[in-house]
């Protein structure tokens, strides 16, 4: 089994990476007028989705959860999956009020920004957004690797290294406290259905709604959003302090 987990996060690595396999043909596709970024959005879109099938198949013997017998039935999986989404919600809303009324960092993720722009420039990267990397993600770093030092540990020593690790992953450092929010709530969810379809559908659900919601904000309403939140959070703390 770990020989397995090893190969799946070996997959998720070099599709990471793949991209440089681009690199000694950029003068060639300049030449033919190709648009690079466009290209290299199209690769990602891909890769992706190569890196999910090898995953599926290397995992196809497997049962899903940590314990399938223990594992919820379907309508306590829908209810965990709504319960999910309104947590990670409104975890990240909280995560975000103390990044910026306590740690002083201003809102607006560069890695969503990028995102946003491949999403326009190639609307087939929503389905990266939304399906492929919640797959990757929730199999490698919640399946995987929290479900194996839990085995070894405790939850809060597996849920602090894996959430680490997934926000760490994200290459947004400033925001790693909402993506570490991000990582509690989705062990939990694998925790207390074991199944991995919950993270997984919440985690989609969470950058679906991301996703719609900064496609149809003009910069002045995200601004005005912004001062309402500092304002909300000024009365939230100012009356707590």
């Amino acid at each position: 089994m770990l020989l397995r987990y090893s190969f799946i996060i070996l997959t998720y690595i070099l599709m990471q990476l793949s991209s440089l396999l681009l690199l000694p043909f950029v003068p060639w596709m300049r030449d033919k007028g190709w648009e690079l970024t466009t290209v290299s959005y199209w690769w990602s879109v891909v890769s992706f989705l190569l890196a999910v099938i090898i995953t599926l198949i290397l995992l196809r013997k497997e049962k899903s959860g940590l314990a399938d017998r223990s594992a919820t039935g379907f309508g306590m999986t829908v209810l965990w999956i709504i319960i999910g989404f309104f947590g990670a919600y409104f975890g990240q809303i909280i995560a975000g009020m103390i990044e910026i009324y306590v740690l002083n960092i201003r809102q607006g993720s560069q890695n969503t920004a990028n995102i946003l722009d491949a999403i326009q420039s190639v609307p087939a990267f929503v389905v990266i957004v939304v399906v492929f990397a919640p797959i990757l993600e929730e199999i490698i770093f919640r399946k995987i690797i929290f479900g194996e030092i839990y085995k070894r540990t405790n939850f809060f020593v597996a849920v602090l290294i894996s959430a680490l690790l997934f926000g760490i992953v994200h290459g947004d450092l400033l925001h790693l406290l909402q993506y570490f929010v991000m990582g509690i709530i989705f062990a939990t969810l694998y925790v207390q259905t074991k199944r991995i379809i919950v993270p997984i559908i919440t985690h989609g659900l969470m950058n679906l709604m991301v996703v719609i919601i900064q496609l149809n904000l003009t910069p002045e309403k995200i601004e005005q959003m912004q001062k309402q939140l500092e304002n909300m959070q000024t009365i939230i703390f100012g009356g707590i302090l």
